[in-house]
Protein backbone atom coordinates (compact mmCIF):
# COMPACT_ATOMS: atom_id res chain seq x y z
CA UNK A 1 0.00 0.00 0.00
CA UNK A 2 1.08 3.63 0.31
CA UNK A 3 4.23 4.98 1.91
CA UNK A 4 3.73 7.87 4.36
CA UNK A 5 1.14 10.19 2.82
CA UNK A 6 1.67 9.11 -0.80
CA UNK A 7 -1.05 7.17 -2.62
CA UNK A 8 0.50 5.08 -5.37
CA UNK A 9 -1.55 4.67 -8.53
CA UNK A 10 -0.82 2.57 -11.62
CA UNK A 11 -2.34 3.96 -14.83
CA UNK A 12 -2.43 1.51 -17.74
CA UNK A 13 -3.31 3.53 -20.84
CA UNK A 14 -1.65 3.93 -24.25
CA UNK A 15 -2.50 7.65 -24.35
CA UNK A 16 0.78 9.06 -23.06
CA UNK A 17 -0.51 12.64 -23.08
CA UNK A 18 -3.48 11.65 -20.89
CA UNK A 19 -1.18 9.83 -18.48
CA UNK A 20 0.98 12.94 -18.13
CA UNK A 21 -2.12 15.07 -17.53
CA UNK A 22 -3.38 12.72 -14.82
CA UNK A 23 0.05 12.57 -13.17
CA UNK A 24 0.37 16.36 -13.12
CA UNK A 25 -3.16 16.87 -11.80
CA UNK A 26 -3.02 14.25 -9.04
CA UNK A 27 0.51 14.97 -7.79
CA UNK A 28 -0.44 18.00 -5.61
CA UNK A 29 -3.11 15.84 -3.92
CA UNK A 30 -0.56 13.28 -2.70
CA UNK A 31 -0.82 10.77 -5.55
CA UNK A 32 2.17 9.19 -7.24
CA UNK A 33 1.17 7.95 -10.71
CA UNK A 34 3.16 5.23 -12.46
CA UNK A 35 2.19 4.87 -16.14
CA UNK A 36 2.34 1.82 -18.39
CA UNK A 37 1.21 2.02 -22.00
CA UNK A 38 0.64 -1.64 -22.85
CA UNK A 39 -1.63 -4.21 -21.24
CA UNK A 40 1.07 -6.84 -20.82
CA UNK A 41 3.61 -4.48 -19.24
CA UNK A 42 0.89 -3.02 -17.02
CA UNK A 43 0.05 -6.49 -15.73
CA UNK A 44 3.73 -7.12 -14.96
CA UNK A 45 3.86 -3.86 -13.00
CA UNK A 46 0.88 -4.96 -10.85
CA UNK A 47 2.64 -8.18 -9.90
CA UNK A 48 6.03 -6.52 -9.34
CA UNK A 49 4.94 -3.55 -7.20
CA UNK A 50 2.27 -2.66 -4.66
CA UNK A 51 -0.31 -0.05 -5.66
CA UNK A 52 -3.26 1.56 -3.89
CA UNK A 53 -5.39 1.56 -7.06
CA UNK A 54 -5.20 0.91 -10.80
CA UNK A 55 -6.67 3.04 -13.60
CA UNK A 56 -7.19 0.68 -16.53
CA UNK A 57 -8.18 1.48 -20.11
CA UNK A 58 -10.18 -1.09 -22.08
CA UNK A 59 -8.45 -0.67 -25.46
CA UNK A 60 -4.73 -1.45 -25.05
CA UNK A 61 -1.93 -2.87 -27.18
CA UNK A 62 -0.34 -6.13 -26.06
CA UNK A 63 -3.36 -7.27 -24.02
CA UNK A 64 -6.82 -5.72 -23.77
CA UNK A 65 -8.05 -4.21 -20.52
CA UNK A 66 -10.56 -6.96 -19.80
CA UNK A 67 -7.89 -9.66 -19.95
CA UNK A 68 -5.56 -7.52 -17.82
CA UNK A 69 -8.36 -7.15 -15.26
CA UNK A 70 -9.02 -10.90 -15.17
CA UNK A 71 -5.37 -11.62 -14.50
CA UNK A 72 -5.12 -8.86 -11.87
CA UNK A 73 -8.08 -10.38 -10.06
CA UNK A 74 -6.32 -13.76 -9.98
CA UNK A 75 -3.56 -12.29 -7.82
CA UNK A 76 -4.77 -9.06 -6.20
CA UNK A 77 -7.86 -7.32 -4.75
CA UNK A 78 -6.40 -3.86 -5.58
CA UNK A 79 -9.18 -1.38 -6.51
CA UNK A 80 -9.46 -1.04 -10.31
CA UNK A 81 -11.16 1.85 -12.11
CA UNK A 82 -11.95 1.03 -15.74
CA UNK A 83 -11.91 3.66 -18.48
CA UNK A 84 -14.61 3.00 -21.08
CA UNK A 85 -15.83 4.68 -24.23
CA UNK A 86 -18.44 7.37 -23.57
CA UNK A 87 -21.89 5.82 -23.30
CA UNK A 88 -20.60 2.26 -23.83
CA UNK A 89 -22.78 0.49 -21.27
CA UNK A 90 -21.69 -2.97 -22.46
CA UNK A 91 -18.05 -2.28 -21.57
CA UNK A 92 -19.05 -0.98 -18.14
CA UNK A 93 -21.15 -4.05 -17.35
CA UNK A 94 -18.46 -6.48 -18.54
CA UNK A 95 -15.82 -4.64 -16.51
CA UNK A 96 -17.91 -4.69 -13.33
CA UNK A 97 -18.81 -8.35 -13.78
CA UNK A 98 -15.20 -9.48 -14.08
CA UNK A 99 -13.97 -7.46 -11.14
CA UNK A 100 -13.74 -3.71 -11.75
CA UNK A 101 -14.60 -1.60 -8.70
CA UNK A 102 -15.74 1.45 -10.63
CA UNK A 103 -15.67 2.96 -14.10
CA UNK A 104 -15.29 6.30 -15.82
CA UNK A 105 -15.96 7.37 -19.41
CA UNK A 106 -12.76 8.11 -21.33
CA UNK A 107 -13.74 11.80 -21.39
CA UNK A 108 -13.70 11.99 -17.58
CA UNK A 109 -13.03 15.19 -15.67
CA UNK A 110 -9.93 15.22 -13.49
CA UNK A 111 -12.01 16.31 -10.50
CA UNK A 112 -14.27 13.29 -10.86
CA UNK A 113 -11.26 10.99 -11.23
CA UNK A 114 -9.83 12.38 -7.99
CA UNK A 115 -13.13 11.79 -6.18
CA UNK A 116 -13.41 8.22 -7.49
CA UNK A 117 -9.82 7.38 -6.53
CA UNK A 118 -10.29 8.75 -3.02
CA UNK A 119 -13.46 6.69 -2.63
CA UNK A 120 -11.81 3.53 -4.00
CA UNK A 121 -8.90 3.70 -1.53
CA UNK A 122 -10.67 5.15 1.51
CA UNK A 123 -12.33 2.03 2.92
CA UNK A 124 -9.31 -0.22 2.40
CA UNK A 125 -7.18 2.22 4.37
CA UNK A 126 -9.72 2.47 7.18
CA UNK A 127 -9.71 -1.32 7.51
CA UNK A 128 -5.92 -1.44 7.41
CA UNK A 129 -5.69 1.11 10.23
CA UNK A 130 -7.97 -0.81 12.59
CA UNK A 131 -7.12 -3.76 14.81
CA UNK A 132 -7.44 -7.25 13.25
CA UNK A 133 -11.04 -8.33 13.31
CA UNK A 134 -13.35 -10.91 11.79
CA UNK A 135 -16.91 -11.19 10.59
CA UNK A 136 -18.60 -14.57 10.39
CA UNK A 137 -22.02 -15.64 9.17
CA UNK A 138 -23.22 -19.09 8.21
CA UNK A 139 -20.22 -20.74 6.48
CA UNK A 140 -18.63 -17.41 5.47
CA UNK A 141 -15.75 -15.77 7.33
CA UNK A 142 -14.19 -12.40 6.55
CA UNK A 143 -10.76 -11.46 7.88
CA UNK A 144 -10.91 -7.67 7.98
CA UNK A 145 -7.19 -7.28 8.64
CA UNK A 146 -6.01 -9.23 5.59
CA UNK A 147 -9.22 -8.52 3.64
CA UNK A 148 -9.62 -12.19 2.80
CA UNK A 149 -12.93 -14.02 2.46
CA UNK A 150 -13.50 -17.72 3.17
CA UNK A 151 -16.43 -20.05 2.53
CA UNK A 152 -16.32 -23.42 4.29
CA UNK A 153 -12.65 -22.71 4.94
CA UNK A 154 -11.82 -22.17 1.25
CA UNK A 155 -10.68 -18.74 0.14
CA UNK A 156 -13.02 -16.77 -2.15
CA UNK A 157 -11.43 -14.33 -4.60
CA UNK A 158 -13.31 -11.04 -4.19
CA UNK A 159 -12.65 -7.56 -5.53
CA UNK A 160 -12.11 -4.80 -2.98
CA UNK A 161 -15.63 -3.51 -3.57
CA UNK A 162 -17.17 -7.00 -3.39
CA UNK A 163 -15.40 -7.58 -0.06
CA UNK A 164 -16.77 -4.29 1.33
CA UNK A 165 -20.23 -5.10 0.01
CA UNK A 166 -20.28 -8.54 1.64
CA UNK A 167 -18.94 -7.12 4.92
CA UNK A 168 -21.60 -4.43 4.93
CA UNK A 169 -24.38 -6.96 4.28
CA UNK A 170 -23.11 -9.34 6.97
CA UNK A 171 -22.79 -6.56 9.55
CA UNK A 172 -26.43 -5.71 8.92
CA UNK A 173 -27.64 -9.32 8.65
CA UNK A 174 -31.40 -9.59 8.96
CA UNK A 175 -31.91 -5.93 8.03
CA UNK A 176 -32.72 -4.60 4.58
CA UNK A 177 -30.18 -2.20 3.06
CA UNK A 178 -31.44 -0.10 0.20
CA UNK A 179 -29.31 0.51 -2.90
CA UNK A 180 -28.52 4.11 -1.97
CA UNK A 181 -27.18 3.01 1.43
CA UNK A 182 -25.05 0.30 -0.14
CA UNK A 183 -23.69 2.69 -2.77
CA UNK A 184 -22.81 5.20 -0.06
CA UNK A 185 -21.14 2.58 2.13
CA UNK A 186 -19.12 0.60 -0.40
CA UNK A 187 -18.59 3.04 -3.25
CA UNK A 188 -18.38 6.19 -1.15
CA UNK A 189 -19.36 8.47 -4.01
CA UNK A 190 -22.23 10.58 -5.22
CA UNK A 191 -24.50 8.50 -7.38
CA UNK A 192 -27.39 9.00 -9.73
CA UNK A 193 -30.77 7.65 -8.64
CA UNK A 194 -30.69 5.39 -11.72
CA UNK A 195 -27.19 4.02 -11.05
CA UNK A 196 -27.61 0.22 -11.13
CA UNK A 197 -23.94 -0.70 -10.70
CA UNK A 198 -24.64 -2.05 -7.21
CA UNK A 199 -26.91 -4.70 -8.77
CA UNK A 200 -24.07 -5.86 -11.00
CA UNK A 201 -21.76 -6.19 -7.98
CA UNK A 202 -24.37 -8.13 -6.01
CA UNK A 203 -24.84 -10.44 -8.99
CA UNK A 204 -21.09 -11.06 -9.22
CA UNK A 205 -20.89 -11.65 -5.45
CA UNK A 206 -23.74 -14.15 -5.59
CA UNK A 207 -22.04 -16.01 -8.40
CA UNK A 208 -18.81 -16.33 -6.39
CA UNK A 209 -20.75 -17.54 -3.33
CA UNK A 210 -22.76 -20.04 -5.40
CA UNK A 211 -25.96 -18.30 -4.30
CA UNK A 212 -29.17 -18.57 -6.33
CA UNK A 213 -31.29 -15.41 -6.22
CA UNK A 214 -34.44 -17.53 -6.69
CA UNK A 215 -33.65 -19.66 -3.61
CA UNK A 216 -31.03 -17.62 -1.77
CA UNK A 217 -28.92 -18.97 1.07
CA UNK A 218 -27.12 -15.68 1.71
CA UNK A 219 -28.40 -12.59 -0.09
CA UNK A 220 -32.10 -11.91 -0.54
CA UNK A 221 -33.41 -9.33 -2.99
CA UNK A 222 -36.23 -7.07 -1.85
CA UNK A 223 -37.74 -5.90 -5.11
CA UNK A 224 -37.43 -2.15 -5.73
CA UNK A 225 -35.84 -1.74 -2.29
CA UNK A 226 -32.47 -3.40 -1.87
CA UNK A 227 -30.79 -6.44 -0.34
CA UNK A 228 -30.57 -8.34 2.93
CA UNK A 229 -28.08 -10.92 4.23
CA UNK A 230 -30.16 -13.82 5.49
CA UNK A 231 -27.91 -15.70 7.92
CA UNK A 232 -27.07 -14.41 11.39
CA UNK A 233 -23.67 -12.82 11.84
CA UNK A 234 -21.09 -11.92 14.47
CA UNK A 235 -19.52 -8.51 14.06
CA UNK A 236 -19.99 -4.79 14.07
CA UNK A 237 -22.84 -3.07 12.35
CA UNK A 238 -22.23 -1.47 8.99
CA UNK A 239 -21.81 2.28 9.08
Amino acid sequence: MRTADVTKILMIDDDEKLCRLVREYLSPFGFEVVAEHRGDTGLKAVTAQEFDAVILDVMLPGMDGFEVLKQIRAVSPVPVLMLTALGDEADRIVGLEIGADDYLPKTFSTRELLARLRAATRRARIDAATDPDELAASDIRLDLASREAFQNGARIELTALEFDLLACLIRSAGRVLDRDRLLDEVAGRDHDVFDRSIDVHVSALRRKLGDDFREPRYIRTLRSIGYMFIAGADGRECG
